[in-house]
């Protein structure tokens, strides 16, 4: 069986990509969903988040793409759900991008062999380059994390119209399926407002799921832990657990 492969894309920083990455495999996970992080962002915080010590490491998706290292021996496990890590050398891939021969291909070759897992998540770089460019190339859905302020919603063209481009060239089968609504604060008028726009613009795309403004999600990386263990019974972890529900009803 062939898994899902979601990019969680989005080029502003901020808005909580990386967080709901990791958050989302975290609860699928504890829903019994079998899933594969894929850290594809130089800047490893997807990495860091989970508690591993990202320049440290000796296998990460670097190494699996460039030096061929088998998948398996670059996996790191995490509560229940087992991680492809990256760290700064990954930078290195879009200085090289002449090297691939399979070009923006590269990254779905290596995940063709994918088979015991239901979901692969992959945090995406904030970027438009050659990186995301193979993340979406070889994802089926692709989810946007978008804080619920002005200049968020403001960059929401330029992702479109980076979508729309890589649609057409390089992935017909690739759909915007979720818009996360995300550090959402109902006593904001901005906040109001804005997920009234992208409610009225993007319909039924919008998860009905909020992932509310909460101090423990942006608390948990600094503990390497998700939502779930560093406070499960937070309105984070209620969030983030409903989210993980919708997601699996919407399959």
């Amino acid at each position: 069986m062939k898994p899902d492969i979601i990019a969680l894309c989005n080029q502003k920083g901020g808005v909580g990509k990386t967080t709901c990455a990791v958050n989302i495999a975290a609860g699928l996970a504890r829903l019994g969903k079998k899933v594969l992080l894929v850290d594809f962002d130089p800047q490893a915080h997807l990495t860091y988040s989970l508690g591993f010590v990202a320049h440290d490491l000796k296998q990460t998706v670097y190494s699996v793409i460039k030096k061929s290292v088998p998948l398996d021996e670059a996996l790191l496990e995490h509560s229940g759900m087992r991680l492809l890590p990256a760290n700064l050398e990954l930078a290195e891939m879009e200085n090289e991008k002449a090297d691939f021969h399979d070009g923006e291909f590269t990254l779905k070759n290596k995940l063709a062999g994918v088979r015991d897992m239901e979901y692969v998540l992959i945090d995406c770089p904030p970027s438009a380059g050659f990186l995301t460019s193979n993340a979406l190339a070889c994802s089926k859905d692709i989810y946007i994390p978008l804080q619920m302020e002005f200049l968020a919603l403001k960059g929401m063209g330029r992702l479109m119209s980076r979508i729309e481009e890589v649609q057409k060239s390089l992935n017909k089968n690739l759909h915007i399926s979720g818009i996360i609504p995300t550090r959402f604060d109902a006593r904001r008028k901005l906040n109001n407002a804005i997920m009234d726009s992208i409610r009225e613009r993007f319909g039924n795309k919008v998860f009905s799921t909020v992932i509310r403004e909460n101090i423990a999600v942006a608390e948990a990386p600094s503990f390497g832990q998700t939502i779930f263990e560093y406070a499960p019974k937070s309105h984070g972890a209620e969030d983030f657990l409903s989210l993980c529900e919708e997601i699996i009803n919407r399959k």
